[in-house]
This record gives structure tokens, C-alpha cells and sequence, in this order.
């Protein structure tokens, strides 16, 4: 598939699309005729085929900007009165991309003679021109015509028309405002990568984009106008819905010369700056928003919003001036030799004159214009010197980004996207990396600046994200551990359990922690000999909010949870049994039959290995200061573990099953073992282990039903676990309609968090504001199963499971996309549980029979192998 054009953003799966064989296809979808006037129109055949959501026709002809006249002679209007959009979307498949592939490797020569000849070709235009026999005898004497009618001319080609086909099509200047303005304008960042004045020595309207842009103090830009990679000067007016694209208006420190002369750009006006091949001044471009340049004087053809005949009255302009001796209907904007290269402060003047908005009839400006070397649009598209320009606008941006990064280091709390702006500013290459080295001289300090404010993890981060851009790798790595490090010193640090500063330092006195957790040694040798504790619990199963319980955001940020502890096949699926011994030291047992004995206990100490099986019970034993209790000099500890569910399920088995080690020690050793005291020693457990992870997994095993979980940042960091008292009818429909789904697909948690957390790290907009959402989708699905209305539960897992996507691109996988088309159907909502990837899926059905079809559809479909678990709300016991 190609996406043939710059001025469309598909948004639609292309794998839905059931498209013909052996032949191309251009993807249209239907459109009005006012909006078809201004781009290509397919015109097909009456013979096709057609279903709910497309159509396959053979494709007749191509259209350009037709007029309404246009597409009734071509019979081009559909018999709903709209036509077919081209889209500049292509598909090739089978012989045709065969043909396709042949051209591309042969077609060296062909190129070759197109670089020497300096013309130009349309290469989406003229290509698909080749699978339409009506257009050949057009295509044939243009340039490359003959050779592309040879290799492409005996298949067909076809149009595919997709009704419910999204798309967003920037093919003109007033289509790009209405986009960035309309209905989703809520979504679009109005200031980015730019350099602004404050409010009070500048108008510069709330509803304007600012991109990649600096704007000097005395400037004024109105409501809706778009400023892009553009430099604008102390003086300079631009009007509402107004664009300004690559415009670098020079400051003038002359006060005289500065009040003399203020340029202005009315509303609806656009204004853009080229640099040409040989020529040393950049030209200044500008027309109306509405202007059609290729509409003829003859038909309608504006110059910056007035007929022409106006333009050349008022101006004193001549047709000869501009066309020379062209006929009436070829004149147009397109050809008109309008725009003066000059300097830079006469283009200006000329173009406020052009515009209208000085004394029309000014002798000297007539004059000078008259005088100047004059380009029209089409010349000017020829001769662009687009290296030039594209060299121009990367540095600008590079300096632009650098800017910003020297403020946020100097003078912030680091809240940017540091690795972002670096990659900006390693586009200059002349200086990218000598700036980025300059920044990364200011990193030891960072932490001094703000000590009380600044969290040591993101000031390290910046430090990282710093060393990568000046290409340090080695250092990198260094710095990368002391990230995780930083995290989980915070994460402890946060719980106040009373860890040292560092983490990882073991310390042989008992931590005031372990006072807290367990009572005196003779309390427990005298009960010794009974002591054997049995912990089981459920797994948890998340509606939507995870990501907000993981440190460092729940450490500086507030999080919302919605889970439910259930069964599965009518037990509880997780737990352990510890047991005191006379035989001093530790055996460890675990389900998969693996054992380890360690003499002496207290030697267990973190770091602990990634391979190592059983860093999980260690960790445990760490954070319930077990390890420094005297009774185990003479007492030995048997722990066997279980967990009755596949790996990577999802379900937040490693941190249940942690939980369950957890409360088991502390209830074996007379420690506080509440569910709030679990938890939080949990969380800090995960970081030892180098897993990372939050708390909703062990708040979702510790505490039965339905809950809705607050966390608020602090020292220490507060939960508030709120069980939702579910009713009869609720539990009932629950357990009717969602299907629990083991999709065989495995994936390790700590793998997706990893990512996850950086970007958090890095401050990346787009996981924080998404982040942001699923708190707020948390308490709509509270407030849902509160008042029983379920088919709104499945909304939110839906949108949950859609911004699960936008967090971790690969949560998903194409099997799991196939179950979920699959199951689509029958269900209001689907999403994989914990961080995706794989393990279990939630799929809600749309009624109880709904629930029982697709369990059974499932079941007998060999493509899907799956499994349906039976499964129940572990309520209280």
C-alpha cells in the first residue's frame, strides 16, 4: 500500500481491508461536490461489487478539480449526490505489483533522463494514469508517458471505496485551520517548540498555533492563525485565521525606520517564504486563504480574496504585466508573474501594497514593482531549492529546542522532554552535539539546584537522556542503573519503612522496620514448635486505571484503580505455606519442583540476579527484615510456594504471590501483617526485585470483591482502598457476561513497564496525558457498577484498552486483534488484562446470551486457541 500524497492522514486499520487480487486499487470514500472541487475524483464503472462497509469498482477515468459541469459529463455523481474522493491511497497486489516491481527495476535510466531533462513529472498522477485506458492517449506524450503505459498499461486498475473510511485531508490552506480548529480542536496543541513574549508585551491570541516558531515582544497574531517555523518580528500584525509558514521577518533596531514601516497580514491570508535555486534572497509568497490559483480570470480567480479585476484596477497593474499575451483563460494565479525579488524590506512593502493595505495608487511602489524580477507560483515550484530549505528550517527548529533546554536546566524543575529536544537539536549538525555536551557539563548540579523538589530519578534521567545524545554510551549504562536505583529508593523511601538511603545496602542491626513488623525473639522461640502459616489468595483482574499505581507517577502523581479479586475454576490460585524447622537455614520449594537450600540467612542480600528463581521469596525476607532476626540463628524456615496460573498471565500473579510470602512471614513472626502494611512492602519488594510495578496487583489480591483504589503522592504514600458493595444483581450479571480468556500469548510485565516508566522519566506528553485519561475512566467505571449499568463498564474497558495501545505500541499482537475482531460482534468492550502483551483477556458480552454464544463460537473455532476459564468474585470470607 502507498500512501501517494502529503496532504492526507489516514486513520484506519488497512488490514480490514478486503481488497481485489491481481490488480491496484485506489482507496476513495465519498464526498460532497463543493469539497471534490477542489481535488481528484474517481470516476467508476456501474458494474462492481458492494457490502455494508465497501465497494470494488473498476475505475473509468481521473478527474482534477472538477467543476459540477465536469462531473455530470463524466457521470462521475453517485446516486446519493455525492462523488469519489481519490485519496491518493493505492494498493497493489499480485500481477500488478509484479508489473510494478519489474518498472521500479528497470527504471534507473528512465530516471536519469528525467534529472537531465529538468522537467517534472507527476508521479501519483501520471502512475495511475497508466492503469486507466482512457487516460492513456493524455499520458502517452508526457514525459515518461510512453514507457509507464508499456510496463503498466495491461492491468486495470480499481476503486475501493471505503464508507466507513477516516481520514483527514490537509489539501488546501482553509482545510488545515478547519482540522486544527474544528470539532477536535480540544485535542491540538496550540504551542509547540516555540519561543513566545509574555501575554503583557504581546497580543497573541489564545486559539493561535505557535510551532516551531520564535515571537518577538510588540507582536499581535489573531484568533485560529497558524504560525509555522517562522521568525517574527518586534512590529509585525498578523489577522485571524491567517497561516504563516517559514517566514523570518529581520528585527529592525532602528526606532525611526521600525514606527515607519509595520507589516501587516489581514485575516484569512496566507504568507510563506521559499528559497530558489541561484537566488540569494528568499521570495515572500502570500494570497488569500480562499484563493484557487488555479482558477482562471475568466471563472471566478482571486488574488488575496478580490476578483482580479479589481486587483489590477485598484493597482494600476496591466494583464501584460502578469501573463504576457496568454489568452484569457489560461490566465490564472498559478501563472501570474506577481510576486517581486527583491531585498527583503522592499518584498515586504511590496507585498502590503499587493495585499491592499497601503495607498493603491503609490506611483514609486507601481514603479518598483515594475522594475523588480517577478516569479509566479509555477515558476517559483520549479525552481524551490528545497536542500536550502529544508537545512534552514532544521536548524531553526535545533535552536529553537536548544533554547528551551538551557531554560529548563537553568532555571526549571526539568518538567520537559529532554530526550525529545535533543533529537531536535542533533539535526544541526554543524553544532548539535557541542550544544548537547554544554548541557551535559550543568548535569552534576541539577540534583544541588532543587534538592527538596526534585526527584533524584527524573534529575538522573536528564543526566542519561544528556550522555546518549553526546553518543556516551558506556556512561549511559552507568547512569541507566543508578535510574532504577534512584526509583526504588524513592518507592521505599515513600512507604517509610525504614530503609537506608541506598536500597541495596544490607545492614546486619535489626531496621526500624523490624521492630515495627515483629515482636521479641523470646516471644517467638517459646512458640516455636507451632508455628505453621497457610496464606492463599485470589488473582485480580483489572476494568481500567493501571498504570497510575506504578512508581514514580504514584509517587507524584494521584492514581485511581478499578480491579476485582476473583477465582478461578473454584479456587484460590496463589499462596504459600512457611513453616518454622529445628534444622537451621532456608529451604525454598516452589510448584515447578525446583529447591534451594541456604545455610545461613542472613546472608540473603540484595541486588539480586534476574535468573535467580527465587528472588521473590529473598526479597520478601529482605523487606520483612526476617533476615536479621536472632531466632533464626538456632531455627531454620521451610517456604513452599504455588501459583495455579500460566506465566504471564497478567492476572498480577508475581506481585499476589509476593503479597501472600509477605503476610505470610509477618504473620509467622507476629508481625503487622494488615493488608495496608502488606501492600506497601510489596511495592517496595518489586524494586528490589528490579520488576518495578505498582500496587494494584497485591491491593487486588489482598482485599476481596470489587474496589476502587486512590493513591495520593507523599511521605508516605497513601492509599485509599474503597470496596464497592456490590449487589446480588451485579455480581450475578458480572459473572454471566464477562468471559475470563487465557489467550495463550505470553508476555513478562516488567518488560512493557520498563518502557513505560522512562517515558514517564522522560516526561513524554503523550503517556502522561494518556495516564491522565485512564484515572479519569477509573472513576466513570466506579460510578457505572455503582449504579448497575454494566454496557457503560464496557465502554470504559474499551477506551482503556485503546490508550493501553498509545502507552505500549506492542500490548497487542495480531492474534490477539484477530480474537478481539473475532469476538467483536458479541461484545461492548475488550481488553487485555495488566500491561497486554498477552496472558488473559476481559471480554464483555453484550447480554448473557450474548456471553454463552460466543463462549461456545470460541470453543469451536480452531484458529482461536484460547481457553474460557470459569471464574467467580472472591467475595469476603
Amino acid at each position: 500500500m502507498f500512501i501517494m500524497t502529503g496532504d492526507v492522514l489516514p486513520c484506519f486499520d488497512a488490514f480490514s481491508m478486503v481488497l481485489p487480487e491481481d490488480t491496484a486499487s485506489i482507496v476513495t470514500v465519498p464526498i460532497t461536490l463543493d469539497i471534490a472541487s477542489n481535488h481528484g475524483v474517481i470516476v467508476a464503472s456501474m458494474f462492481g461489487s458492494w457490502n455494508d462497509n465497501s465497494s470494488v469498482f473498476l475505475v473509468e477515468n481521473l478527474l482534477q478539480k472538477p467543476s459540477v459541469e465536469d462531473l455530470i459529463d463524466h457521470k462521475a455523481i453517485l446516486d446519493d449526490g455525492r462523488t469519489l474522493l481519490d485519496t491518493g491511497i493505492i494498493a497493489v497486489k499480485g500481477k500488478a505489483w509484479v508489473d510494478l516491481v519489474m518498472l521500479a527495476c528497470s527504471s534507473q535510466r528512465m530516471i536519469s533522463g528525467l534529472l537531465k531533462s529538468k522537467k517534472e513529472m507527476s508521479l501519483y498522477e501520471d502512475l495511475v494514469a497508466a492503469w486507466v485506458p482512457a487516460k492513456h492517449e493524455w499520458l502517452k506524450p508526457r514525459l515518461l508517458g510512453e514507457e509507464l503505459v508499456a510496463a503498466l498499461g495491461k492491468q486495470k486498475i480499481c476503486t475501493y471505496c471505503a464508507y466507513d473510511l477516516l481520514f483527514l485531508h490537509f489539501g488546501t490552506s482553509s482545510e488545515v485551520l478547519d482540522h486544527l480548529n474544528g470539532t477536535g480542536s480540544g485535542l491540538v496543541g496550540r504551542r509547540h517548540l516555540c519561543s513566545i513574549p509574555a501575554t503583557t508585551v504581546s497580543d497573541i491570541a489564545a486559539s493561535a498555533m505557535i510551532v516551531s516558531s520564535k515571537i518577538a515582544p510588540g507582536v499581535s497574531i489573531g484568533e485560529e492563525s497558524l504560525v509555522y517555523d517562522s521568525c517574527i518580528s518586534t512590529g509585525v500584525q498578523i489577522g485571524s485565521q491567517s497561516i504563516v509558514v517559514g517566514v523570518n521577518v529581520p528585527e529592525v533596531h532602528n526606532t525611526v525606520a521600525r514606527n515607519s514601516f509595520r507589516f501587516m497580514l489581514p485575516d484569512r491570508h496566507c504568507l510563506w517564504e521559499v528559497p530558489l535555486v541561484g537566488c540569494k534572497e528568499r521570495v515572500i509568497v502570500y494570497c488569500g486563504l480562499h484563493d484557487n490559483p488555479k482558477n482562471s480570470v475568466s471563472k471566478d480567480g482571486t488574488f488575496c480574496g478580490k476578483p482580479w479585476k479589481k486587483v489590477l484596477g485598484d493597482l494600476g497593474i496591466h494583464d501584460a504585466d502578469l501573463w504576457g499575451h496568454k489568452e484569457s483563460k489560461d490566465k490564472c494565479l498559478w501563472n501570474a508573474k506577481i510576486f517581486p525579488v527583491l531585498s527583503y524590506s522592499e518584498m515586504l512593502q511590496l507585498a502590503t501594497w499587493l495585499m491592499g493595505l497601503c495607498n493603491l495608487g503609490d506611483e514609486y511602489l507601481l514603479s518598483l514593482w515594475k522594475r523588480s524580477g517577478r516569479i509566479s507560483l509555477e515558476e517559483l515550484h520549479r525552481s524551490i531549492d528545497f536542500s536550502n530549505m529544508w537545512l534552514g528550517s532544521i536548524n531553526h527548529q535545533a535552536d529553537l529546542a536548544a533554547g528551551i533546554v538551557a531554560a529548563c536546566l537553568n532555571f526549571g524543575l526539568l518538567g520537559r522532554n529532554l530526550s525529545q529536544l535533543c533529537q531536535e537539536i542533533l539535526q544541526n549538525e554543524a553544532t548539535g552535539v557541542e550544544i548537547c555536551k554544554e548541557f551535559l557539563s550543568l548535569c552534576p548540579n541539577l540534583q544541588a539546584q532543587n534538592p527538596q523538589i526534585l526527584p533524584k530519578s527524573r534529575a538522573h534521567q536528564v543526566h542519561l537522556d544528556l550522555l546518549r545524545a553526546c553518543c556516551e554510551e558506556q556512561m549511559a549504562s552507568e547512569m541507566e542503573h543508578k535510574v532504577w536505583a534512584a526509583v526504588a529508593n524513592e518507592t521505599a523511601l515513600a512507604v517509610r519503612y525504614g530503609f537506608k538511603e541506598n536500597l541495596f545496602e544490607s545492614s546486619s542491626q535489626p531496621s526500624a522496620m523490624g521492630h515495627a513488623a515483629s515482636t521479641s525473639d523470646d516471644t517467638f522461640e517459646r512458640s516455636f514448635h507451632l508455628r505453621k502459616v497457610k496464606v492463599e489468595l485470589p488473582v485480580r483482574v483489572d476494568f481500567v486505571g493501571g498504570w497510575s499505581d506504578t512508581p514514580p507517577w504514584s509517587l507524584e502523581r494521584s492514581g485511581c484503580v478499578l480491579n476485582m479479586a476473583i477465582k478461578l475454576g473454584g479456587s484460590l490460585p496463589v499462596g504459600t505455606i512457611i513453616e518454622t524447622t529445628k534444622r537451621t537455614g532456608l529451604l525454598i520449594n516452589d510448584d515447578a519442583g525446583n529447591e534451594l537450600y541456604i545455610n545461613n540467612i542472613s546472608s540473603i542480600a540484595p541486588p539480586f540476579d534476574s535468573s535467580d528463581q527465587f528472588r521473590l521469596v529473598k526479597s520478601a525476607l529482605f523487606v520483612t527484615n526476617v533476615i536479621n532476626q536472632k531466632i533464626f540463628q538456632s531455627t531454620g524456615l521451610h517456604i513452599k510456594t504455588w501459583a495455579d496460573v500460566p506465566r504471564g498471565s497478567g492476572l498480577g500473579t508475581s506481585s499476589i504471590l509476593s503479597a501472600a510470602v509477605v503476610k505470610a512471614l509477618l504473620q509467622i513472626t507476629d508481625g503487622d501483617d494488615s493488608n495496608e502494611n502488606v501492600t506497601r512492602l510489596v511495592l517496595v519488594l518489586e524494586q528490589i526485585m528490579g520488576t518495578g510495578g505498582g500496587w494494584q496487583d497485591q491491593v487486588g489480591g489482598l482485599y476481596p470483591g470489587i474496589k476502587f483504589t486512590s493513591s495520593f503522592p507523599g511521605i508516605p504514600l497513601r492509599l485509599q482502598v474503597n470496596p464497592l458493595l456490590a449487589s446480588p444483581q451485579l455480581i450475578n450479571e458480572l459473572q454471566q457476561r464477562l468471559l475470563v480468556v487465557f489467550t495463550g500469548q505470553v508476555r513478562l510485565a516488567h518488560q512493557v513497564l520498563q518502557k513505560v516508566v522512562i517515558r514517564y522519566l522522560q516526561r513524554d506528553n503523550l503517556l502522561i496525558s494518556s495516564i491522565r485519561r485512564l484515572v479519569e475512566l477509573a472513576k466513570i467505571g466506579r460510578e457505572a457498577l455503582m449504579n448497575c449499568e454494566i454496557d457503560e463498564v464496557g465502554d470504559v474497558m474499551q477506551e482503556a484498552w485503546r490508550l493501553h495501545q498509545e502507552l505500549d505500541p506492542y500490548c497487542s499482537n495480531e492474534f490477539v486483534d484477530k480474537l478481539f475482531a473475532f469476538s467483536d460482534p458479541y461484545c461492548l468492550g475488550y481488553k487485555l488484562v495488566g500491561a497486554g502483551g498477552g496472558g488473559f483477556a476481559l471480554m464483555l458480552a453484550k447480554t448473557a446470551e450474548s456471553a454463552k454464544k460466543l463462549r461456545h463460537l470460541i470453543a469451536e473455532n480452531p484458529e482461536l486457541d484460547v481457553e474460557v476459564y470459569d471464574w467467580e468474585i472472591y467475595l469476603q470470607k
